[in-house]
């Protein structure tokens, strides 16, 4: 098969390689997808780098990439022969594992993989997995939120889109925040019920869309930037849900927190439970058929340019996600 994948950390077009590969085979209780496309994530341009001080890649080489979508055409032990032929879209396809999506053919467990409904392009199809799992994962950890208020950070951000998303079809009141009032057109279109630039003002409209109480969770993409905002508009016994900080230490402003017995949840979507993930799956994959989860595309590479399409994801221009296409 043909594939892209890296021996060494480092810059994308340093450690980046692009040939042929033996196709996998599904052990027990694995899929094997004949991939359509890969989507790429902040998290596995950060695998490819030299981050937090990890200067060795976890294994001798590496084929990049957790998300894709694409037609199963082999199954291991274990795995109903109904299956093969159905369109599908992974993820944890390189969560602890050496390869991932950036290749014709990827193998994954069962249970991280979704069946693709008909309406759903693979191109979304390839967009849903980490962003959609670790939204699943920030809203629900702490049980339903049916008739709930639920504020998501960056609203417009891939993992802040399925939040607001699947929040809003549980049954919550959702409140998603911009960076700039530009934006709060686009956020209104995904159905929240306030849209508010972040600041000193997001405060204010959530204590007086809540009667004064606050938000019962907190999605945050930004936990450095916005703990001690979220103090304050988080109602008592609240959660701040967070799965990315820009400084790797932030402060923490204990007691406004404590003093709201508030519980904060620090989330790692490589180590989510399995569970968490079966869950996740049906309301991801109902959320985009009905065409209520969809996300913006900024370009769509080859997997000849892999070292171009995570250049892109370093360094966004265009808003929307980043994919590779692969060869038929």
């Amino acid at each position: 098969m043909r594939a892209a994948w890296y021996e060494n950390r480092g810059p994308a077009r340093k450690v980046f390689q692009v040939g042929e590969l033996p196709t996998p085979e599904p052990g027990p209780g694995e899929l094997r997808i004949r991939l359509a496309f890969s989507g790429i994530n902040p998290g596995d341009v950060k695998k490819r780098q030299v981050w937090l001080g990890a200067a060795a890649p976890a294994f001798p080489r590496t084929v990049p990439h957790s998300d894709g979508a694409g037609v199963v055409d082999a199954v291991g032990d274990g795995v109903s022969a109904a299956w093969i032929g159905r369109r599908a879209w992974c993820s944890y396809a390189q969560s602890y594992r050496p390869y991932g999506t950036a290749a014709q053919y990827t193998v994954v467990p069962e249970g991280c993989v979704g069946a693709l409904p008909d309406t759903v392009s693979a191109e979304q199809g390839a967009c849903l997995g980490i962003p959609g799992i670790t939204a699943h994962r920030a809203v629900f950890v702490d049980g339903p939120v049916t008739g709930r208020t639920v504020v998501v950070a960056g609203a417009l951000g891939s993992v802040g889109r399925a939040a607001a998303v699947l929040a809003r079809r549980a049954g919550a009141q959702v409140i998603g925040t911009v960076s700039r009032p530009g934006q709060v057109a686009a956020l209104r279109e995904l159905g929240v019920d306030r849209a508010v630039c972040a600041g000193d003002d997001l405060v204010d409209a959530v204590l007086a869309l809540t009667g004064g109480r606050g938000a019962d969770r907190v999605v945050e993409v930004a936990f450095d930037a916005n703990a001690a905002l979220d103090a304050r508009l988080l109602a008592p016994g609240g959660t701040i849900a967070a799965y990315a900080t820009h400084e790797p230490a932030p402060a923490l402003p204990f007691w406004p927190l404590a003093f709201k017995n508030a519980t904060v949840r620090l989330l790692g979507y490589d180590d989510f439970p399995r569970e968490a993930v079966r869950l996740a799956l049906p309301d991801i994959t109902a959320a985009a058929a009905a065409s209520a989860l969809r996300y913006p595309v900024a370009a769509v590479h080859p997997l000849d340019e892999v070292a171009t399409a995570h250049e892109a994801v370093e360094h966004p221009g265009t808003p929307g996600r980043v994919l590779l296409s692969l060869p038929d």
